[in-house]
């Protein structure tokens, strides 16, 4: 390895894969290679949809093996689900996957003791059925939370396997609905009002803390020479895509595009108005003392989930197919909970054109093409609606993550908001885990040193706006409408 390069290990948990990247930084040097990539697959068993954290643990270990000698290892991974230990330490049962429907209606109840207004107000976190507030509630009576001595979201549970150390990571402790942005500690006065045992939750730890060394059992398995420190990273995968943004100044929109599309602001300040609320905004905590202003936009799940049930045909002549058919002819609301859960994807998305009394897409290009229009649709919604909320107005709109290899996602995403897209790193996650680990060493320094660093070594895409913007004024209005 050069003089003055290290490496890193990201492990980088998704929704549908989970894999170990090796990220090697130095003097105007920031490569990534992927290492080891493994499916993460949810379980369905008598009792719900579970997550097969055993099987990502595996897939962790072998990653770690095959990236090879390494200065540091950092985990992020998806928010809000968690696992719970007993006074051994050891884990009860598997983890909750968040689509599991223990949480279909749970809200209400939880709102009747502390209004959602009031809620907002002290957390800055928007509405969603599986927030771990909500998964919490609705475990409320359960043998195994009663017998719970410890809850640990999902990467500080790797962590914790990892070194055997416990800590809960600030960023992904943000999206429990159990942080106040303000103080960027826990919301004492929600947890009592709603009865929730905050000692159950490993003391806070923010991006660049050490957080443990790993343990002699791993670097046996691994073929690691110790010492191998863990550092935390953003480990709400989210929190280190942002980080990864190549942009410049801070009048910026960003997008992260995977399962989910989260976009938005990055802030310095929440926003906690009723307003905000209401247009179901959250404010989640990043690197820095930053603010992520976001909203949750069902995102690329719905085209992953109708490629499943086609077979998964090729995806580039699909996307070939799909620029040639006419614009905007149908388009459904990507933010719609109908589509939360998997299974027959085209023919739910059919079904809400027919109800909307559009014309209903049929072949694969035609429903992919209303996917991606309805898409770059929710995109100007929120980049529009971001704006306004927090007067702060944006050039450039920055898409990262999987999407930014979608040409087509992105040149009708920088139409519908009549603003220039960049696109690209698709791994940002990765990237901003292993900035953050490279800061730790001093290789990097603060969140403008890493953005410079990636956009003189990132091979980035840039889309200008084109087309009627009145188009996408009129189609929303019509998706309002229905």
């Amino acid at each position: 390895m050069s003089a003055g390069v290290r490496a890193y290990a990201a492990v980088d948990l998704g929704a549908s894969s989970g894999r170990v990247m090796t990220g090697r930084v130095g003097p105007g040097t920031l490569e990534l290679t992927e290492a080891h990539r493994f499916p993460n697959r949810p379980v369905r068993v008598p009792e719900g949809l579970r997550w097969d954290v055993l099987g990502l643990y595996a897939g962790v270990l072998d990653g770690l093996r095959a990236a090879g000698r390494v200065d540091s290892v950092g985990i992020d991974s998806w928010a809000v689900d968690y696992g719970l230990l007993d006074a051994d330490g050891a884990l009860l049962g598997n983890p909750v996957h968040y689509r599991d429907a223990r949480t279909d209606g749970v809200a209400r109840t939880v709102w009747e003791t502390l209004p959602a207004a009031e809620l907002y107000a002290a957390t800055g976190l928007q509405y969603a059925p599986f927030n771990t507030l909500y998964q919490l509630a609705a475990a409320r009576d359960s043998a195994q939370l009663a017998r719970a001595q410890r809850l640990l979201l999902i990467p500080d549970l790797i962590a914790y396997w990892l070194t055997g150390e416990q800590g809960t990571e600030l960023t992904n402790a943000s999206t429990t609905q159990l942080i106040d942005p303000r103080t960027r500690d826990w919301a004492y006065g929600v947890a009592a009002r709603l009865g929730v045992d905050l000692s159950l939750f490993a003391p806070l730890r923010a991006p660049g803390d050490p957080a443990g060394l790993l343990r002699e059992e791993v670097l046996e398995e691994t073929g690691l020479t110790g010492p191998v420190p863990v550092t935390a990273v953003g480990s709400h995968d989210t929190a280190s895509a942002v980080a990864a943004v190549p942009a410049e100044g801070e009048r910026f929109a960003y997008i992260c595009t995977g399962t989910w599309s989260l976009a938005g602001l990055e802030l310095r300040a929440p926003v906690l108005t009723e307003e905000s609320r209401a247009a179901n905004f959250t404010n989640e905590l990043g690197l820095d003392g930053t603010v992520r202003y976001l909203r949750n936009i069902m995102g690329l799940w719905l085209l992953q989930e109708c490629l499943r049930a086609w077979g998964t045909p090729d995806l580039d002549g699909l996307l070939e197919e799909a620029a040639r058919v006419p614009p905007l002819r149908s388009v459904v609301d990507a933010g719609d909970a109908a589509f939360l859960a998997p299974g027959r994807m085209p023919e739910r998305i059919a079904a809400a054109c027919r109800s909307s009394g559009q014309p209903v897409p049929a072949s694969p290009a035609e429903i992919t093409r209303c996917i991606l229009d309805s898409l770059a649709l929710a995109h100007r919604r929120a980049v529009l609606d971001a704006q306004r909320l927090a007067g702060h107005p944006v050039d450039v709109v920055h898409v990262v993550g999987g999407g930014a290899r979608n040409a087509l996602l992105c040149r009708l995403t920088a139409d519908a908001c009549g603003l220039p897209v960049v696109a690209g790193p698709a791994e940002a996650a990765a990237f901003g885990n292993v900035l953050v680990q490279a800061r730790a060493h001093g290789l990097v320094g603060g969140l403008a040193d890493g953005r410079r660093l990636l956009r003189r070594t990132q091979p980035l895409a840039r889309y200008e706006p084109g087309g009627d913007p009145a188009r996408w004024a009129a189609a929303e209005a019509r998706l309002a409408r229905a």
